[in-house]
């Protein structure tokens, strides 16, 4: 079992102690923390075709996605109401009040939305899932995990919802590929679990494991190419180029740890420009295009298969509606009824923007957008002020590791960007949306505990 040192709070007599932080298994992980039950989503074997997202769909799919945010959120409610402190540092306090206020503007906007109901419901779930994450950073606060096993536990989470994605290939393909004229065959997952989503979080883990020797190389590699390659299948643009992003943060975070790995990382940057020459002038420029664009024409690319066009009607529209269309419902029955896009979809399978940050715009307006801006940049902000800390100041002391911050922060870089999108990642009860507020969870907790880890140092020092 793998042990590392932590500082607990200092005891009634003012002396420090130092416990032992266990490696604990998968199952006693999600009993202790439970906000990590909402990774699994849960998975929902509904046939894509034939729904009309636009009105929604309640079914009994619906009671489990609402039983599952339910099953952590009311304990959480419970064990928030029975502490007798609640203890959050003022840099997290802050960002936390931007989460609040945020979810107060959806709340305002079932003034106005087309659909009050839906409106209400989701904004329910949006403030259930912000106090599972507050319940989360408290208990941490107090009672640290091993920081790098919530990263595992992410990966483990993802490979279990992939294998489930592979079985439900075999006895009903139908819910988790789709075939599209320009695309092909692709492997999305359906409402089983976010192929797009799960096999870049094990990608991205795994690689930053790799350089880093956290774990075995064996195990490393084999849950990189997993990642890689499911990602791969999922024929997904802003999945690939996001994931790019993701792992050159990785790459680049562990080149400027050592003058050692610098010149390792330029070596191999070097390399990869030659054989990225080599390999162009051999395949040829014209059918490494046919593989990128996949077939799909120059208006295609330039609209972002269409997706410019729902972010320049919502935009529009936000013009002259500063306050937004309303809270999820909105979206979905205003677009359903402007037909004058000239889209080569069925209108009816349009059910957000296609962009979490359009998305959010389209919710709530301008302010809803500039609040959501300033949170995710305060997030990265203290996020990247962490990752920066050596490894000597933080895992004596019980704080966030620095190489796990950075992998958090990988995460969630890959979450925005793939954002642009994709607006799962701000729509309640969708596992993008799960896996970004946990990935978010563990970074304002780390950062939290760093803080009361360097208090702790202070006050130890000076006795």
């Amino acid at each position: 079992m793998r042990l590392s040192s932590r500082l607990n709070n200092s005891d009634l007599s003012g002396n420090v102690r130092v416990q032992q932080l266990r490696h604990i298994s998968a199952l006693e992980f999600l009993k202790q923390y439970p906000l990590f039950l909402l990774a699994f989503g849960p998975p929902i074997l509904r046939p894509p075709r034939g729904v009309d997202i636009t009105h929604g769909k309640v079914d009994i799919w619906s009671y489990f996605q609402v039983s599952l945010i339910m099953l952590v959120a009311i304990p959480a409610i419970l064990r928030l109401v029975a502490a007798d402190t609640i203890t959050i540092p003022i840099q997290v306090r802050s960002i936390l009040r931007l989460a609040i206020l945020l979810g107060l503007l959806f709340m305002l906007s079932t003034i106005y939305t087309t659909d009050s109901l839906t409106t209400i419901a989701y904004t329910i779930c949006y403030f259930l899932t912000l106090i599972c994450m507050v319940e989360f950073i408290v208990r941490v606060y107090r009672n640290p995990p091993n920081w790098m096993q919530c990263l595992y536990q992410l990966r483990l989470i993802s490979f279990l919802l992939l294998i489930l994605v592979f079985l439900t290939l075999f006895f009903n393909p139908s819910l988790v590929m789709n075939s599209e004229i320009d695309a092909g065959i692709r492997f999305m997952g359906g409402g089983v679990a976010p192929v797009s989503i799960i096999c870049p979080i094990i990608a991205i883990i795994s690689a930053h494991t790799l350089l880093h020797n956290l774990e075995s190389r064996v195990r490393s590699v084999f849950f990189l190419l997993v990642g890689l390659a499911g990602t791969l299948i999922t024929r997904s643009r802003g999945s690939e180029i996001a994931l790019l992003f993701a792992l050159a943060f990785v790459v680049v975070f562990w080149a400027r740890l050592s003058r050692r790995t610098a010149y390792v990382f330029i070596s191999a940057f070097i390399l990869f420009i030659l054989l990225s020459v080599v390999f162009v002038g051999f395949i040829g420029t014209e059918r490494i295009w046919n593989i990128i664009n996949r077939g799909e024409g120059i208006s295609g690319i330039e609209s972002a298969s269409g997706r410019t066009y729902i972010w320049s009607f919502v935009i529009h529209y936000c013009i002259f509606h500063p306050w937004g269309m309303g809270y999820v419902a909105g979206f979905r029955t205003i677009f359903r009824d402007y037909y004058s896009l000239g889209l080569p979809l069925v209108v009816s399978r349009i059910g957000n923007a296609h962009n979490a940050f359009i998305q959010v715009l389209a919710d709530a307006g301008w302010l809803a957008l500039t609040v959501y801006l300033i949170m995710i940049t305060k997030i990265i902000a203290i996020g990247w002020r962490a990752a920066k800390l050596p490894s000597s100041k933080t895992t004596e002391y019980g704080s966030a590791p620095g190489q796990m911050m950075a992998c958090a922060l990988a995460l969630l870089i890959y979450c925005l960007v793939c954002g642009i999108t994709g607006a799962d990642f701000v729509v309640p009860m969708r596992a993008s949306y799960y896996f970004q507020n946990i990935i978010i969870a563990i970074i304002l907790g780390a950062y939290a505990r760093a803080l009361i880890a360097a208090c702790s140092k202070s006050r130890y020092s000076d006795m």
